[in-house]
């Protein structure tokens, strides 16, 4: 049996984890290899319903309603999700390998021997939202600027490189290293859904289970297998409301709103600089989210007219309105759902791919107009000030 095998027992059951690199060709061979030796009752991969249904069907974006993610605020959840699997797909060309393809032989597998098949990875929004929950302003964006940024990153990796990374020292090292950046992150994307894999793990039918699962997972499920494990507490959305936050959110642009009015009541001038600023500055800052983003000149219009409106009230948002129209002006065709997982391997791809674009327009509209309203607001405080 491969090195890259962990043999355990938990109860009456026997558990093979079979530690993979995601893009490495021998992790597809250590699959099979396993397969056929133990010839398992039950097999377990790390995926959830989602990605599995876009491993098995690849034609799954075909069938992605851009305006309901859009109007379902779900934008930054599906790009984060783009981005990371082009990464990964990136990585597994320079491999000459398949992403996933180890995950794919599992599946295989498990029709060709008519062995059940477990999807025992928490929902992959799930994992997500949990995430952007737990980070406050400044974690959200620390990490959405290493993420853009590690993915058009082009430093060479070699098979080599990804073998040494399936030893569990090297891993822990660099789990060690990502906690101490964005300890929340590590917490829910690593060790979260290390609890979530045992338990699936170990409930699965039969007695003799084989496991595929990513090597960086290995140790979190060896250290929680005989732990009795809360799967809907794992997965619980609820957000915790915070009285300080609330009032924030609300509190804000209530305050401003009354500087403007007690200003025009003091002096009516103060009071026009003041909308005047506030109108300039988010509206130059929404409309150049949506140059940035190379939107249709409609898109950016509106993006002008609508932020200043959008960023006084918590409940809309600004490339909303911006991502509706440019969806209506460039609606994506089919070819565009079928080169999506080309496009989103160059950041080229993403401004020409009519999908991504729109997603992008959405989000650096959101991006710069929060910023012009934050210096619209100081603009405003401080002419407020100026009438005291």
């Amino acid at each position: 049996m491969s090195e890259n095998v962990v043999s355990l027992k938990c109860a009456d059951k026997a558990i093979y984890l079979v530690k993979t690199a995601h893009v490495s060709k021998n992790s597809v061979e250590d699959v099979k290899k396993t397969i056929e030796e133990i010839n398992p009752d039950a097999i377990c991969i790390e995926l959830d319903e989602d990605r599995y249904r876009k491993l098995d069907h690849n034609d799954t974006w075909k069938q992605m309603d851009i305006k309901e993610v859009i109007k379902s605020g779900k934008v930054g959840f599906l790009l984060v999700n783009m981005i990371l699997g082009s990464f990964q797909r990136r990585m597994a060309g320079k491999m000459e390998s398949n992403s996933g393809g180890e995950m794919i032989m599992a599946m295989d597998m498990a029709k060709e021997k008519d062995i059940p098949l477990v999807l025992a990875d928490r929902d992959i929004n799930t994992t997500f939202k949990r995430i952007w929950y737990n980070l406050g302003l400044w974690e959200k964006c620390k990490l959405l600027a290493t993420i853009i940024f590690s993915i058009f990153d082009d430093e060479d990796i070699s098979e080599e490189d990804l073998d040494n990374l399936k030893r569990s020292d090297v891993l822990d090292a660099a789990m060690n290293e990502i906690g101490k950046e964005f300890p929340n992150v590590k917490r829910i994307l690593v060790d979260e859904r290390d609890m979530y894999l045992a338990q699936k793990i170990k409930t699965a039918p039969g007695e003799k289970i084989v496991a595929v699962i990513g090597a960086a997972h290995a140790n979190g499920i060896i250290k929680h297998i005989d732990e009795d494990i809360d799967l809907d507490k794992l997965c619980d959305l609820t957000k915790k409301k915070s009285l300080i936050g609330t009032l924030l959110k609300w509190g804000i642009p209530i305050a401003l709103i009354v500087m403007i009015i007690y200003s025009f009541i003091q002096s009516f001038e103060t009071g026009i600089d003041q909308i005047l600023s506030w109108f300039l500055f988010c509206g130059v800052g929404a409309a150049l989210g949506s140059i940035l983003a190379l939107a249709n000149p409609l898109t950016i219009i509106v993006s002008f007219i609508v932020a200043p409106f959008t960023a006084i009230n918590p409940l809309l948002a600004a490339g909303w309105f911006a991502g509706l129209m440019e969806l209506s002006i460039r609606k994506p065709r089919v070819q565009d759902f079928e080169d999506l997982s080309k496009d989103t391997l160059t950041l080229k791809g993403f401004y020409k791919n009519r999908v991504t674009r729109v997603l992008l327009v959405v989000l650096l509209c959101n991006i710069f107009c929060s910023i012009g309203s934050v210096i619209g607001g100081i603009d405003v405080v401080r002419s407020f000030i100026g009438l005291l």
